[in-house]
């Protein structure tokens, strides 16, 4: 630990060191605002943008950290915020980019950041996070500012957050709590909402703690009591816990049955042999913008982190007319939480089903490399590093030209390419149809126009080289898989001669 009797030795005044732009705008570019003279002919209808605007959370409903029984005596106001980090490792630059990362966060969550500290530190304090001094410290910032919580740039132990809570007197939060409140407020599906709140359950189960466990125990025997219930019986805390534990088991078989709907999807288009492709990357990187303009797919743009959680399959075409799936995944961001990892684990084997990955990093960040680097993490722990890997670089109309080439130069499998200007979206298309698996067999076939499905079937399911209408029938040249071939065999002409 680096002890100092002055704070600027070793804590570092985030809001006071950086342009006010710096912490809203450190991961949400102009590129995905919306915008009438180009989203209107890019994104679509933008479907579920009105149905999202029309009710907006009010954040704070409860900053208190007593129990307020009654609804109407809680206060009701804007959540103000104080961020702290811990910098154990890298540069100082490194360490303001997390913490400009959580003001965005916090942002998107509804909150206003007041201020940012960062503190100098071999390790995270064991007992506050930050050390009993720097606490005393942040506790006159929260007084200074008016600020009515704190959060935190990590994950902290139940006893953390206690202790750290005993010392600053208002409401302290963590990193992984800030996630999990924007993905519950953004969750639209069925099965969204469902993995969310099993993620809220894991996360809570460790951290049940205030009012609840300063009550009585539920005394057993007594004249009605009985055999057998005599006793201390629960205390209210450990009847919280046996009740999540209930809620958590009913939510995974409820997730389990959605996941079979979302398997027999998949089996049906695998069982077409149609190809799939999936959009996979960072938080505000552009993958809907991307989908919506590959696609035209109405799907929500938002200048905000996570605005879109429920995963979108659409169909789409190659330049050659080879039928595929687009499906747009949840963002990832640096140390997303492992509870959401394994609740929206089902959603994201929509990646590692598919047969080509497309990586959108955001050529406009400081450091696309950690980008790069945090997503591929996820990507290893949902088991998909064996799928092909296109990396598109969006945002290059604003990117750095250093960077982009810096990038592509790093990247063997790269483009770069702009969702808002269509920079580069025909090349992508192009290098998707190349990349894609193709049909295996090659065949030539004179189909009758009695079966005309056999040739539909073809240009959905397999590669059309050419096509010639004879007195005789449809002649078709074309690559399909071993089944489709088989079909079309009666039908060979036989060798000249």
């Amino acid at each position: 630990m680096t002890s100092s009797s002055s704070p600027s030795q070793d804590t570092k005044r985030f809001a006071h060191t950086h342009p006010e732009g710096l912490r809203a705008d450190a991961l949400m570019e102009e590129d995905v605002a919306w915008s009438l003279e180009i989203d209107s002919e890019r994104d679509g209808d933008q479907f579920d943008r009105s149905e999202r605007a029309a009710l907006r959370r009010v954040a704070g409903l409860s900053t208190e950290l007593e129990d307020v029984t009654e609804v109407e005596y809680r206060q009701l106001r804007l959540e103000r915020v104080v961020l702290v980090g811990v910098w154990t490792s890298g540069t100082v630059q490194d360490a303001e980019n997390s913490l400009a990362e959580l003001a965005a966060l916090a942002e998107t969550a509804g909150a206003l950041v007041l201020d940012g500290v960062i503190q100098r530190r071999d390790k995270p304090d064991a007992a506050t996070y930050i050390g009993s001094g720097k606490a005393e410290e942040l506790r006159g910032i929260v007084l200074d500012t008016g600020a009515d919580t704190v959060i935190c740039d990590g994950e902290l132990s139940p006893g953390q957050l206690i202790h750290l809570e005993d010392v600053v007197k208002v409401k302290v939060i963590d990193r992984t709590a800030l996630i999990l409140d924007i993905f519950a407020q953004h969750a639209k599906s069925r099965e969204g909402k469902a993995q969310v709140a099993l993620a809220q359950m894991q996360y809570m189960l460790p951290r049940l703690r205030g009012w609840g466990q300063s009550l009585s125990r539920q005394m057993g025997g007594g004249k009605g009591g009985g055999l057998a219930t005599r006793g201390p019986g629960e205390t209210k805390i450990e009847t919280d816990r046996r009740r999540i534990r209930e809620k958590m088991a009913k939510m995974r078989r409820e997730i389990a049955e959605m996941k079979t709907g979302r398997e027999i999807k998949r089996q049906e288009r695998k069982r077409h042999k149609v190809p799939s492709v999936a959009i996979a990357g960072y938080t505000n990187a552009g993958k809907s913008s991307l989908l919506n303009r590959l696609t035209g797919a109405g799907v929500l743009v938002e200048n905000a982190l996570f605005a879109t959680l429920d995963p979108t399959v659409r169909r789409a075409e190659t330049p050659s007319g080879r039928l595929y799936t687009l499906a747009d995944t949840v963002g990832f961001v640096r140390h997303l939480p492992h509870h959401l990892v394994e609740a929206f684990r089902s959603t994201m084997e929509e990646v590692g089903d598919s047969d080509l990955i497309l990586h959108v990093v955001d050529g406009s960040h400081p450091v696309p490399e950690e980008q790069l680097a945090a997503v591929r993490e996820v990507i290893r722990d949902v088991g998909a590093t064996g799928v092909p890997e296109i990396v598109v670089i969006n945002k290059a109309d604003a990117a750095d030209p250093l960077t982009l080439q810096r990038l592509l130069r790093v990247e063997k499998r790269s483009i770069a390419v702009s969702a808002r200007t269509g920079q580069g979206i025909a090349e992508l298309l192009a290098l998707i149809d190349n990349e894609l698996p193709r049909p295996s067999v090659e065949i030539e076939a004179l189909v009758p126009y009695t079966h005309g499905k056999l040739v539909a079937r073809a240009h959905d399911e397999g590669e059309v080289i050419s096509e010639e209408h004879t007195g005789e029938g449809t002649l078709l040249k074309v690559r399909v898989h071993e089944e489709l071939a088989a079909e079309l065999t009666p039908y060979v002409p036989a060798p000249a001669g």
